[in-house]
C-alpha cells in the first residue's frame, strides 16, 4: 500500500493549495463568526451550526467529490499507464480529497472558536460530537460521490444521481419519519422509528448531536425513547458502527467497479 500513501500524500498537498478548497474554509469561517457575533455564546453557535454540518457539509462533499472526480480522469489514466495497482489508486485519490475537505471543514469552524474560547471548556463534548460527525458526513457522502463518477460516464448522470441521494437522505427521509409516526401514532412505533434512523446516517448523526447538546427533552416522547437508545455507550458504539458501515459500503461499491473499469 505504499502507493496508496504516496498517491494520498500528492492529493492532500495539492488540494490544500487549491483555491476551491481555502474558499471553503473561509466561507465556513465566516459563517461561524457571524452566528458567534450574533448568538455571542459557544453553546448557541453550535446549535445554529448543526444544519449547516448535516445538510450543507453533506452537499458541498458530493458535488466537489463528484467534479473532483471527473476532472481528474486524464491523472487517473495516466496512474494507471504505471506499475500501480487499481486499488492503490482509488483509496489514495478518495482518502486524500475526504482528509483534505475535512481539514477544510475542521479550520473553518474550528477557528473563530479558538478565537472565542470564553467558555468554550464547557461545552467541549458538543463541539467534538459536531466535528465528529461532520467528518463521518464527508466521508460517507464523497465515497458516494466517488462511486458515482466511477459508474456513469457521463458527468450530467453521476452528479445527478448524487445529488439525489443527498435530497432524499436529508428533506425527503424526515418527510418518510414524519409520515410514519402520523401513521402508527396510535401503535407502539418506537422500534420502527429507532430502525428509520439507523437507516440514514444524516439522521443519525443529528440525534448524536441533539443529545450531546442535551435538549432531548424538547423532543417529547420522541426524544426519551432516543434518549434512552442512544444516551448509552452501547448506543454510541452502535451508533458509530452504522456511521462506519455507512461508508464503507460505497467505498466497497466504488472500489469493485473502478476495478472493473475499461479506460
Amino acid at each position: 500500500m505504499s502507493h496508496a500513501r504516496k498517491i494520498l500524500k500528492y492529493e492532500m498537498q495539492n488540494l490544500l493549495r487549491s483555491r476551491w478548497l481555502i474558499g471553503t474554509a473561509v466561507i465556513l469561517f465566516a459563517v461561524t463568526e457571524v452566528l458567534f457575533r450574533f448568538g455571542g455564546d459557544p453553546a448557541r453557535t453550535i446549535a445554529s451550526l448543526v444544519n449547516i454540518v448535516l445538510v450543507v457539509i453533506p452537499l458541498m462533499s458530493v458535488v466537489l467529490g463528484t467534479i473532483y472526480f471527473y476532472n481528474s480522469r486524464e491523472f487517473n489514466e495516466l496512474l494507471l499507464a504505471q506499475p500501480v495497482n487499481r486499488t492503490s489508486i482509488y483509496l489514495g485519490k478518495l482518502i486524500g480529497f475526504a482528509a483534505a475537505l475535512c481539514v477544510a471543514f475542521l479550520a473553518g469552524l474550528g477557528g473563530p472558536f479558538l478565537i472565542h474560547s470564553y467558555g468554550l471548556r464547557a461545552h467541549i463534548g458538543e463541539l467534538l460530537t459536531l466535528f465528529g460527525i461532520g467528518c463521518a458526513l464527508i466521508v460517507i457522502f464523497v465515497s458516494l460521490a466517488f462511486y458515482a463518477a466511477t459508474r456513469f460516464e457521463d458527468r450530467i448522470k453521476g452528479l445527478g444521481l448524487t445529488l439525489a441521494a443527498w435530497f432524499f437522505l436529508t428533506v425527503i427521509w424526515d418527510g418518510l419519519i414524519l409520515l410514519y409516526v402520523h401513521i402508527f401514532r396510535d401503535y407502539p412505533y418506537e422500534g420502527g422509528l429507532l430502525g428509520l434512523v439507523f437507516l440514514n446516517p444524516v439522521d443519525l448523526g443529528r440525534i448524536t448531536i441533539l443529545l450531546q447538546l442535551d435538549i432531548s427533552a424538547l423532543m417529547g416522547y420522541t426524544g426519551a425513547v432516543f434518549q434512552k437508545a442512544f444516551g448509552t455507550a452501547h448506543g454510541h458504539t452502535l451508533a458509530a458502527f452504522a456511521m462506519v458501515i455507512y461508508a464503507t459500503v460505497p467505498v466497497l461499491f466504488g472500489l469493485r467497479t473502478f476495478r472493473r473499469k475499461d479506460f
